[in-house]
């Protein structure tokens, strides 16, 4: 059946849009772009919502949804169009969310498959044909990060300047949707998304947005999230789909939940360990790391709410040598030099909070003064990232602001890993100086 919004849920959204709008008084914030929904234009039975993510080396799974109930499980798929020389089956699952009930949504985990490779492949046995292209095995590998993307015009626009390049990986630090439990939001989103997350392999991690927990009803939140965003948690050795790594080209990445227990005694922090125990600095000399709320933060946007989760577990990535950490949530730029527990530290992190991908609720305009030391650059700008790994020893970041049909490059810098660092090697305490390169 097809899913389309009721006059009563646009006037539930426009609702919470406003009481959310006067609550946000604490800093000005511009017009934002209009709404975007995107509606069902296939069949029952034709997938909707295509989207490709990796799942263990080699491994992609392919995520779809159909209002036909009896539609399989299956992907077929090959290297030249049309011709499938290769099939697999998943599983499948829907949820109900009050008086909305979803479609059903398929996972699909297909491999082993060769890198640096488009893929020809068709969901359910019919309908439409898509393609993805695996990432590389061997440097340079390219990865788009995006936070906090919505579904207005600004979040069509930062798509478009995306979409124009040839990249690997889509990074996206939490808030998709930002449906806010109107669930045919969710659904939209799926589809404004689906011609760039069915191309290359979309990893996401939760944001605020996507809680839509409701008491005693839904307590644990994460309904919508957990059912349509399957990452690999279980490949990673994670219990929650919040949180996980997975390893690409020389680079281990770590998705965060800002929104689950983090403390000490968490199953998170002691996933968290034994995950940076693993990791092979020889194997994958960059470790990224992504969360949704900002751990450092000079706007006022925001300010202090990732601060619990800093003292829990700031220590322990910092004695892990983790190169960068992204952050969404505050809906502006802003790039900090090298940093451990509030002060510059030539061995700690590069944090980038990029929360400004297009989300309806505007920028956050207001930033403190003066900027603080280790604030290197900031803006309240709609834009988008690239962080493009060279070798096991330099990658190159770049914002860039979306400037209507042009997106311009705002802030860029060079990165040297600190596991190729003299200085950081071996070091377990906090250093008090700076190198001339992060």
């Amino acid at each position: 059946m097809e899913i389309r919004l009721s006059s009563n849920l646009l006037v539930t959204f426009f609702l919470l849009q406003l009481i959310q709008l006067c609550a946000a008084s604490e800093y000005t914030r511009p017009s934002p772009r209009q709404l975007i929904f995107r509606a069902h234009n296939r069949s029952d039975s034709e997938p909707q919502q295509v989207h490709v993510s990796l799942a263990g080396k080699d491994y992609m799974r392919v995520s779809w949804i159909t209002s036909d109930k009896h539609v399989k499980s299956i992907v077929e798929y090959g290297k030249s169009p049309g011709k499938y020389e290769s099939s697999a089956t998943g599983e499948r699952t829907s949820y109900h969310y009050f008086l909305y009930s979803s479609g059903e949504i398929h996972h699909v985990k297909i491999g082993p498959l060769e890198p640096s490779t488009t893929y020809y492949y068709r969901c359910g046995g019919a309908g439409p044909e898509f393609s993805f292209r695996t990432p590389p095995s061997t440097f340079p590998i390219e990865f788009a990060v995006v936070g906090d993307l919505g579904q207005t015009e600004w979040t069509a626009s930062t798509l478009e300047h995306v979409g124009v390049k040839d990249y690997d990986v889509f990074l996206l630090p939490g808030d998709l949707s930002y449906a806010d439990s109107q669930q045919p939001l969710w659904d939209s989103f799926g589809r404004l998304v689906e011609p760039y997350a069915s191309t290359r392999p979309w990893m996401v991690t939760e944001g605020n947005h996507e809680i839509e927990s409701f008491p005693i009803i839904y307590p644990r939140g994460f309904k919508a999230y957990n059912a349509r965003w399957v990452m690999p948690h279980q490949e990673s050795g994670s219990k929650s789909n919040l949180y996980y790594s997975f390893d690409v080209v020389g680079t281990h990445i770590i998705m965060l939940g800002s929104y689950t227990d983090f403390d000490s005694d968490s199953d998170q922090y002691k996933w968290l360990q034994a995950d940076l125990a693993n990791v092979d600095r020889k194997k994958t000399p960059w470790v990224v790391v992504l969360l949704h709320a900002p751990w450092y933060n000079s706007n006022q946007a925001h300010r202090g709410e990732g601060e619990s989760m800093r003292q829990a577990m700031e220590e322990v990535l910092y004695k892990a040598r983790v190169d960068v950490i992204f952050a969404g949530h505050v809906h502006s730029y802003e790039r900090f030099t090298r940093v451990f527990d509030n002060n510059a530290d030539p061995c700690g992190p590069v944090y980038i909070t990029i929360g400004d991908g297009g989300n309806r609720e505007g920028l956050a305009m207001n930033f403190e003064n003066p900027s603080p030391s280790i604030s290197v650059y900031r803006e309240p700008s709609f834009g988008h990232g690239w962080l493009t790994v060279y070798n096991n020893t330099h990658a190159q970041w770049s914002w860039h602001r979306n400037n209507e049909t042009n997106a311009i490059i705002a802030d860029e810098v060079w990165l040297e890993s600190l596991s190729s660092s003299t200085l950081c090697g071996q070091a377990t305490t906090p250093s008090k100086s700076l190198n001339d390169e992060l």
